[in-house]
């Protein structure tokens, strides 16, 4: 113990400025890495590499094997370069995040309302969605933000249609041609319907009861893990309201309470902190155990 206590004494006297520093980069860089794989299926990826390494560094240092250590030596090189390709999602998306946050704040997109037209465009989608509730029809409703949808708009049918709950309702109405897939709404225009949208790849979904939910709603957290859109479901099976952003999801709401939240999306007149906190505390309110949609 005296022993172990001289070495930490020792490393604490060589400590310096430079040293602090240089060590809180590399605690910066694996924190970074770590926080883009939370809640993926690349955590027990990672988690099978760490033990990997540790397995074979114990391997190698402990037991005496020339052959065994040669083609260690020999494969590492083709290891580091295959991790990008093994974890190629989760850089594509935390570098989509650097550069979204890089770009723009995050809630501080200014859109227009002067002439109410975001507003009738809100209060049709909440007017849609309790009607479509209401009768247990599903639908899946994306509101583009700051980040283009275009690469998603071109796998469905152009549109190009004004928002209206009756054209909402039409398009979402079992068994007619535009009803499977999303809506994707863009300055205050429908664009495209029956578009497809990435699903979830959120570890969550496989240890929570959120793996019951059904593809629109593994499709709406999908696109709010790719872009800073929000995404409104109909559940199908329960006709409950759901809203996506940011890889979250609040559950069952009501017709008021989708109207203020969509409304503080696009609120001009709050800071882009104040939205960003509102919208956050929103976001963590614990929901109830979801049924199947």
């Amino acid at each position: 113990m005296s022993e172990f206590l001289s070495q930490i004494l020792f490393l604490l006297q060589r400590l310096t400025w430079l040293s602090v520093i240089d060590l809180s980069l590399v605690t910066l860089i694996f924190f970074a890495i770590l926080l883009v794989v939370r809640d993926t299926q690349a955590v027990t990826l990672l988690r099978g590499v760490v033990l990997l390494i540790i397995l074979i560094s114990l391997m190698t240092t402990l037991v005496s094997l020339p052959a065994f250590s040669w083609l260690i030596k020999n494969a590492l090189p083709a290891l580091l370069l295959a991790i990008p390709v093994i974890f190629a999602p989760e850089i594509r998306r935390g570098l989509e995040k650097l550069g979204r946050a890089g770009g723009t704040t995050l809630f501080s997109q200014k859109v227009p309302t002067s002439d109410g037209s975001l507003q009738l465009t809100i209060k049709a989608v909440v007017t849609a969605c309790a009607r479509l509730s209401a009768r247990q029809h599903g639908a899946l409703i994306i509101l583009q933000r700051g980040d283009s949808l275009r690469d998603y708009v071109q796998t469905g049918v152009l549109l190009n249609a004004r928002v209206t709950a009756e054209l909402l309702m039409q398009i979402f109405y079992p068994n007619t041609p535009l009803h499977d897939g999303a809506v994707i709404i863009a300055e205050n225009l429908i664009v495209s319907g029956s578009c497809v949208m990435p699903l979830s790849a959120s570890g969550i979904l496989n240890r929570t009861p959120d793996r019951q939910m059904g593809l629109r709603h593994r499709a709406a957290l999908g696109i709010s893990e790719a872009s800073d859109a929000v995404a409104v479901v109909v559940s199908e099976e329960t006709g409950s309201i759901s809203i996506a952003h940011g890889g979250r999801m609040i559950r069952r709401l009501d017709s008021e309470r989708l109207e203020n939240i969509l409304t503080a999306f696009y609120r001009p007149e709050e800071s882009a902190e104040q939205s960003t906190n509102w919208v956050k505390r929103l976001l963590r309110i614990p929901t109830a155990k979801p049924q199947e949609d």
